[in-house]
């Protein structure tokens, strides 16, 4: 079943977006752009600003941490999709704080000081919620965020989604909402081209085995998410969305892996022996002030290396939400999009031989 998006309202057709350089924001930007909406998007570079203008946006140069830029960007809109975060799976504590924590505040309280804007819908994410006790399959938005020392990345996002949820109603007409997914894919997913620098450079092991469950999100399914929020989310609340099926580590990876024609190993590494190395690895790093990432952290073990499956019952009761890209079609999109990649460089090379 495909979820039918309609046109949006007339007092909800101007909105003012971050991060929309980036996977998701760019994609959002151009849905909501063939929505018929206006839109306006965060750029903080002279890249970021060609690449939200190209998505038919109209760039605000600034950053997270300037409220005059912030103010400007919302000025004329009625809802903003705040998308932007730092994603990685090792850096310090202050730097995942900075953008995920302190970002969503200055959103937050630029969007209250602007008159006729009336929802923030935000992207937290799953991992808001991982902690004990294991495994956690079919959890709901029932569990207590939490925070992790070892897990800057998912910590943060439960502090900045506390943040925003504590803000609904703050004001007459003023509600809030964020939307929870799980691992984000779809054709140009940045992280794959990690996964196969990896793999090529004999580098890939499987936490565990890698049979552990796992509940994953095409990024159209999350656009469509962020757009139902819009105007069938409640104020306050959080959402989990998924592509409504789980699989494991493995068939997952392997599968996104194929469409690059990228085969792992079968090699593994037992999840009590991976998290000992993450520790050291991670003390050393610290310790000597190593540049670059360590090969294993454990901020990546939590989201990874155990079962870890979402229930979108909620969604589906609350926002109408049903996953429009099947795991197949996407999947066909990302072989499709690697092919006509592999086809441009093959004329590339025989124009330059001529």
């Amino acid at each position: 079943m495909q979820t039918q998006i309609a046109r949006p309202p007339s007092q909800s057709v101007s909105a003012f977006v971050t991060g929309g350089s980036g996977f998701v924001g760019s994609r959002l930007i151009a849905l909501l752009i063939d929505r018929g909406w206006r839109v306006k998007a965060l750029a903080r570079s002279p890249g970021a600003v060609a690449a939200v203008q190209a998505a038919g946006a109209t760039a605000v140069l600034g950053d997270l941490d300037d409220p005059n830029s912030l103010k400007s960007g919302m000025e004329g809109c009625s809802v903003v999709f705040h998308v932007a975060a730092h994603f990685k799976l090792w850096g310090s504590r202050a730097s995942f704080d900075r953008a995920n924590v302190e970002g969503t505040r200055h959103i937050v309280e630029a969007a209250l000081a602007t008159p006729g804007l009336r929802r923030v819908v935000a992207v937290s994410a799953a991992a808001v919620v991982m902690g004990d006790p294991e495994p956690m399959l079919d959890v709901d938005e029932s569990l207590p965020l939490q925070t992790r020392a070892f897990a800057p990345y998912s910590s943060s996002k439960a502090e900045g989604e506390r943040i925003l949820l504590a803000a609904n109603g703050r004001r007459s007409n003023f509600e809030t909402i964020a939307i929870r997914p799980p691992f984000i894919w779809g054709a140009g997913m940045p992280t794959l081209d990690h996964m196969v620098e990896t793999v090529r450079a004999g580098r890939f092991q499987w936490v565990g085995g890698g049979d552990q469950a796992m509940s994953t999100c095409h990024v159209d399914n999350l656009c469509d998410a962020l757009l139902l929020a819009v105007d069938r989310g409640r104020g306050g609340q959080a959402y989990f969305v998924s592509d409504g099926r789980s699989g494991s580590l493995k068939s997952v990876i392997s599968s996104l892996l194929a469409t690059r024609g990228v085969i792992p190993k079968d090699r593994s590494v037992p999840f009590p022996l991976a998290w000992t190395m993450a520790g050291v690895m991670g003390a050393a790093w610290k310790a000597l002030r190593l540049s670059g990432e360590p090969p294993i952290t454990r901020q990546m073990l939590r989201l990874i290396g155990k079962p870890f499956t979402v229930n979108i019952a909620k969604a589906r009761a609350e926002l109408g939400y049903s996953p429009r890209m099947s795991f197949a079609e996407g999947l066909a999109a990302m072989q499709s999009r690697s092919l006509r990649s592999i086809d441009a460089e093959t004329h590339t090379s025989a124009a330059e031989a001529l």
